[in-house]
């Protein structure tokens, strides 16, 4: 049985940082490219990082460059997510996945962030 599980959100300031994780199991992570997306309430789930299966040429959405950086570690199967100068609109639930073709894709639960003062 394949699972993803995030973990690692929760409640910080404007301008301060968390790292989310994904741990996966039931699969062998190094065959996937690994997704972060984001869902704030009442809109669409948007992709937020992706890294390819050999960790190189990370991208970005604009509105988190230079502020957030995915990394994975393929031995420990776990994607992170370093979130850095966090606002507001950073609040969402993230979402880890992972994509090997349009049919072998896998999705965990989310971790809530929520950025206040």
């Amino acid at each position: 049985q394949v699972q993803l599980v995030e973990s690692g959100g929760g409640l910080v300031q404007p301008g301060g940082s968390l790292r989310l994780s994904c741990t996966a199991s039931g699969l062998t992570l190094s065959r996937y490219a690994m997704n972060w997306h984001r869902q704030a309430p009442g809109k669409k789930r948007v992709l937020v990082a992706a890294i390819t299966r050999a960790g190189d040429n990370p991208i970005y959405a604009d509105f988190v460059k230079d502020r957030f950086t995915i990394s994975r570690d393929n031995a420990e199967n776990t994607v992170a997510l370093e979130m850095n100068n966090l606002k507001p609109e950073d609040t969402a639930v993230y979402f880890c996945q992972a994509v090997n073709g349009a049919l072998d894709t896998y999705w965990g639960q989310g971790t809530q962030v929520n950025v206040s003062s």
